[in-house]
Formats: C-alpha cells, sequence, structure tokens
C-alpha cells in the first residue's frame, strides 16, 4: 500500500464530446473499463499531468467527437508501481495467480503485440490485467478496507524519441481510479 505525502493529482480522461460535457455538468460519473486487457486493472483511466496524451488518444478513439476532461484525484490507498514495495506486492500476487490457475486448470493470460504496433510494446496487457484484478478482487473479498482506491503505472511505449535515446515517444503515468470517491472534482481544461 502506498501513500503519498501529497497524494492530489491532476489526471486527464480522453472520452466523446457528449459524456464530457454530462460529467462536467454533474449528471454521470465515469464508466470503468473492465476490458482484459486493461493495463492497470478494471477501472476508470486517467493520464497524469497529460493533457497532450489523453487528447492523442481520445482523437485516435472518437475522431471528430474526441473530448479530454481533467479531474482532480486523491490518489486514496494506491497500488503504485513506481514504488518498490507494490511492485513486491504485484510479484507475490502473480504466484498466487498462477497457482489459483492450476487450481482451477484456467489457462494463463498472456501480454500480446498489436499487429499494428511496430514497437512491441505489448499494448494488449492481458496478464498484467488479470493479476491485479486478482490481486483487487481478494482485497476486495477479505477487507474491503484495504482495498486499493487507485492503481498507478508508469508506461514506457512508442519509438525512440530520438536515434540512440532510452526515452519513448508516448511514455507516460496512467491512473486507473477503482473507488470514483477519490474524484475529488472534474474540470474542463484551459490548454496554453
Amino acid at each position: 500500500m502506498s501513500r503519498h505525502a501529497t497524494s492530489f493529482v491532476l489526471g486527464y480522461h480522453g472520452c466523446r464530446r457528449e459524456v464530457a460535457a454530462r460529467i462536467i455538468a454533474g449528471g454521470l460519473d465515469l464508466d470503468h473499463s473492465d476490458k482484459d486487457y486493461d493495463w492497470l486493472g478494471s477501472g476508470a483511466y486517467f493520464w497524469e499531468s497529460d493533457f497532450h496524451r489523453a487528447s492523442e488518444w481520445a482523437e485516435f478513439k472518437f475522431k471528430s467527437e474526441a473530448a479530454v476532461i481533467g479531474a482532480v484525484i486523491d490518489l486514496g490507498n494506491c497500488l503504485d508501481l513506481v514504488n518498490r514495495h507494490d511492485l513486491e506486492v504485484v510479484r507475490a500476487a502473480h504466484g498466487k495467480f498462477l497457482d489459483f490457475c492450476t487450481s482451477t486448470q484456467s489457462p494463463v493470460p498472456q501480454n500480446l503485440d498489436l499487429r499494428a504496433d511496430p514497437h512491441g510494446d505489448k499494448l494488449l496487457r492481458k496478464l498484467d490485467c488479470a493479476v491485479i484484478n486478482f490481486l483487487n478482487n481478494s482485497l476486495d473479498a477479505y477487507d474491503k478496507t484495504t482495498a486499493y482506491d487507485t492503481v498507478r503505472g508508469m508506461f514506457v511505449e512508442g519509438g525512440a524519441l530520438y536515434d540512440g535515446s532510452g526515452f519513448r515517444e508516448k511514455s507516460h503515468v496512467q491512473i486507473a481510479v477503482r473507488n470514483n470517491n477519490v474524484i475529488k472534482g472534474y474540470f474542463v481544461p484551459r490548454i496554453a
């Protein structure tokens, strides 16, 4: 479990214009994605402090209907995958997940590349998603007070930023909000 000294962050969510308008007006809460390839497991997804990456994604996904909303998020009880302790928690959960798959004779999901991705970024994170959901579901069943409100991770993605670079052009920090109560408010981003 990670507690940040300053736990409020700004997150940006790409969606359709009509959804953004309803959320900003207070008539809708963000739906949680529960696809089997979601990088951080089930939750409402935000790019941390990166309006432009959210906008890129929204334009790719929704074309002319694209919009981006901002949110003030209190990370709360955060499974932070840039924190060494929390990475060890996920490693242990992976072991228990494999035991579960063996005992139930279930196939172990794999992280997969998209054919259209020339960078081999494993954009379909079926194994990672299953492990994080397994961990969260175990905590939910055991003790709701320890369940994670958010999951936060750093992702290296895209081609090299420049020749010989270790930096990638689409690297980002993403947050999956599992408990909508940690979203303290939404806003329309002002872009300079």
